[in-house]
C-alpha cells in the first residue's frame, strides 16, 4: 500500500489516502503512537460491518483493521442535495427498524479514543444513564472540567431518565456519533463513517445530527417521519439525548462545551 497524501489528524490517530497495488484508492486512518489504542479500530470495524449488515445504509468497506491501523474504501464526498438527504432519512429509518439485540453491542465501545461501556442492557434508560451518562459526569467531574453542582444536576436527570424517556421502544440499531462530520455526501446517496455502533434509542442519531447542524435537516427528518413516525413528544426529548455527546465534548475540550451541556439537562428536566 502506497500513501498519496497526508489528510491531517484527528483525536489520536493520522489520517491518511492512499493505493492498493492493484489500484484502488483508500482511507486509512492510523495510531498518532506506536501501538495505538487496542481494540478502537477493531471496535469501529465492527461497527461498520453490522451497519452493512442492516442492507439500508451505505458505509465504507473494511479492507483491513488492526491495533494500530484500519483501512476503508475510498469516499469521494461531494455536496448534500434534497434528494439525497430524503434518501438518507428514509435509509436511516430502516436501519434503526433492524433493530439490535440488546441495548449496547458485543464489542468495545469507543467514542473519539474515549472508552465507552457497551455491556448490553433490557431497558434504554437504565442503560443511557448507567453506560452513557454517568462514567463521563464522573470523568468530567474528577477533571475539574464540571462542578459539584454540575454533576448533581446532571444526576439528577439520571435519576429522572425513567420518567423522561417516553414511550419505551426496541433497541435500534443506531450508528452513535452521528454528527454532520460522520456524513459524507456523494452523488447517489449519504454514506456514514466513523460509528459507535451499538442497540440503543433511534431518536439518539436524529438528535445527534441536529445538536452540531446537517445539511437538509428539516428534509431528513421528514422523510424519515414518512417511513417510520417518530412517537409522540420526540422533539422535546431531543435536549436529553444530546447529552451524552456534550458530556464527550466537556471531556475532551473542556469549558466550551460546559454551558451548553447544562442548558440541555435543564431543558431535559423540564420535560
Amino acid at each position: 500500500m502506497r500513501i498519496l497524501r497526508e489528510l491531517g489528524s484527528s483525536h489520536a490517530w493520522r489520517l491518511s489516502r492512499a493505493e492498493l497495488p492493484d489500484g484502488r484508492a483508500v482511507f486509512v486512518k492510523s495510531a498518532a503512537e506506536t501501538g495505538g489504542v487496542p481494540a478502537l479500530f477493531t471496535s469501529e470495524a465492527a461497527g461498520l460491518r453490522w451497519l452493512a449488515d442492516a442492507g439500508a445504509v451505505a458505509v465504507p468497506e473494511v479492507l483491513e483493521a488492526a491495533d494500530d491501523r484500519l483501512v476503508l474504501s475510498w469516499v469521494e464526498a461531494g455536496d448534500a442535495t434534497a434528494e439525497t438527504a430524503v434518501r438518507l432519512g428514509r435509509e436511516l429509518a430502516r436501519m434503526h427498524a433492524t433493530g439490535a439485540d440488546a441495548f449496547g453491542a458485543p464489542w468495545p465501545g469507543f467514542v473519539a479514543e474515549l472508552p465507552m461501556d457497551n455491556t448490553a442492557g433490557a431497558e434504554w434508560p437504565a442503560f443511557y444513564g448507567e453506560r452513557r451518562l454517568l462514567p463521563f459526569v464522573r470523568r468530567a467531574r474528577d477533571a475539574g472540567q464540571l462542578s459539584a453542582g454540575d454533576a448533581d444536576l446532571l444526576d439528577e436527570v439520571i435519576e429522572a431518565l425513567p420518567g423522561l424517556a417516553g414511550p419505551a421502544e426496541p433497541p435500534a440499531r443506531i450508528h452513535g456519533d452521528l454528527w454532520g462530520g460522520n456524513v459524507l455526501w456523494t452523488a447517489e446517496r449519504a454514506v456514514l463513517v466513523d460509528p459507535a455502533a451499538h442497540g440503543g434509542h433511534r431518536e439518539t442519531d436524529l438528535a445527534m445530527l441536529a445538536l452540531f447542524g446537517a445539511p437538509h435537516l428539516n428534509t431528513i427528518v421528514s422523510a424519515y417521519q414518512d417511513e417510520r413516525p417518530l412517537a409522540d413528544g420526540w422533539r422535546e426529548r431531543v435536549p436529553l439525548h444530546q447529552l451524552h455527546p456534550l458530556l464527550v465534548h466537556v471531556c475532551l475540550y473542556g469549558e466550551a462545551y460546559r454551558g451548553s451541556l447544562l442548558d440541555a439537562a435543564a431543558r431535559a428536566l423540564a420535560l
